[in-house]
């Protein structure tokens, strides 16, 4: 068990900037927590409000990494956003809700108990079928019924952490895996051809791949109002850039004009166990918040810029590789005096940085690609990694150079 954590051991203009916006980190009710006493009483106290019950489905794009070794960023943009469009023109016809801003690759839908769920799963099977003819990209499909905390605009809780997890690390292309929840909802009559993962062992249950089954057959067209992670003036630009991708004139003017080189830094540190869910969840809310706080100072100081605090990751970004490794180390020695470990990755290219319409900024891009496989793929807590990009840029004297091969991509890193 962690200690706890309180407000004056935070920067006191942190509670106060306005953060409960869809996408960032609820700061008001984390400040609440902080002034209570902690125990599990209060924590289902303060989140009995926001409890729900339903599906969570999410989504997740497969052989990203490889395919951006070989398409420009416009064109990668332009690839990921079909599959979204299909998703939530699917979601909101069945009464779906989105979930969050869908960054990158990743979506999030979050569907009532009233939803059928037969319904829903041949909505799954019809939406992989619909991505497979009209997308360039495929996509792992996870999803899972449960209770779930809804709270400005994003779903918390250990079990959709979970979920996702599963979704992101463990699907292939053309998936549907649905949790134990979810196969208990369908009737013992149903018509789908389900096989059980056994090698999949989750805190949820079980997990089930999807084979086959009834689709349905009125498709929804695509919605391109799906929660999209950039700037409208960009969002329009792409549309337009999807029917002219063989045009490269209009493809620099677009380059020219929206991407940036930059240095990325991704942190992720450790989420901290308690033995209820209810505290896990607020315990590593506020370990996010202490992240957000030691962000805020230390960019002050080296002229850098947060683009999001979420879940336990960070990102940031520099124009200066000195000052983004500056930063990385002086975060992670922080972070370890408050007993937290993280995996810290640098690399360095063009990105696309977004401010979004309802606040914050969102960031897209290879260096942000890399840097989490470093981080978050092959990377052990306690340790930096860092891109062969930047290796002339900072001193590595004291790293260790490795190579690997990871979603199909080798990659050279330098570890210290």
């Amino acid at each position: 068990m962690t200690n706890k954590l309180k407000k004056y051991q935070y920067s006191p203009s942190l509670f106060d900037t306005t953060q409960d916006i869809i996408g960032t980190l609820p700061l008001k009710l984390i400040a609440k927590w902080m002034e209570s006493e902690q125990t599990q009483e209060i924590a289902q106290q303060l989140l009995e409000p926001y409890k729900v019950k339903g599906y969570s489905v999410s989504s997740d794009s497969v052989g990203l990494t490889k395919l951006t070794k070989q398409r420009g960023l416009l064109e990668i943009l332009a690839i990921i956003n079909q599959p979204k469009e299909i998703l939530y023109g699917f979601g909101i016809a069945l009464g779906g809700y989105s979930v969050g801003i869908w960054a990158a690759d990743n979506t999030q839908m979050f569907y009532p108990a009233s939803v059928n769920s037969e319904t829903l799963l041949s909505a799954l099977l019809t939406i992989q079928g619909e991505i497979s003819k009209n997308c360039q990209i495929k996509i792992g499909i996870g999803a899972h019924y449960g209770d779930f905390y809804y709270i400005n605009g994003g779903l918390y809780g250990l079990e959709a952490d979970t979920i996702e997890e599963i979704t992101e690390n463990q699907t292939e292309g053309g998936e549907i895996a649905i949790s134990q929840g979810f196969y208990e909802r369908l009737p013992s009559n149903h018509n789908f051809s389900i096989l059980q993962r056994d090698e999949v062992k989750t805190i949820i249950g079980n997990m089930f791949r999807v084979l086959d089954g009834p689709t349905l057959s009125n498709v929804p067209p695509g919605n391109k109002q799906y929660p999209i992670p950039y700037s409208e003036p960009f969002y329009a630009d792409l549309i337009a850039y999807q029917n002219r991708q063989n045009d490269p004139v209009f493809r620099q003017y677009l380059a020219d004009k929206y991407l940036q080189n930059k240095v990325v830094v991704l942190i992720e540190r450790e989420n901290k166990d308690a033995a209820a869910r209810e505290i896990f969840m607020f315990t590593n809310l506020g370990f996010s918040a202490k992240m957000k706080d030691i962000g805020l100072r230390l960019l002050a100081q080296s002229n850098g810029e947060e683009i999001k605090v979420i879940g336990s990751l960070g990102i940031y970004t520099f124009d200066e590789a000195t000052a983004a490794f500056n930063f990385a180390q002086a975060f992670r020695y922080e972070l370890a005096a408050q007993d937290i470990a993280s995996r810290i990755g640098i690399d360095a290219g063009q990105v696309l940085i977004s401010d979004l319409a309802v606040g914050g900024k969102d960031i897209a891009g290879m260096p942000v690609n890399i840097a989490s496989k470093m981080a978050q793929d092959k990377g052990e807590f306690g340790k930096l990694y860092v891109n062969a990009t930047i290796k002339q840029l900072v001193d590595l004297s004291e790293f260790t150079e490795i190579s690997y091969t990871v979603s199909g991509v080798e990659i050279t890193a330098y570890q210290g």
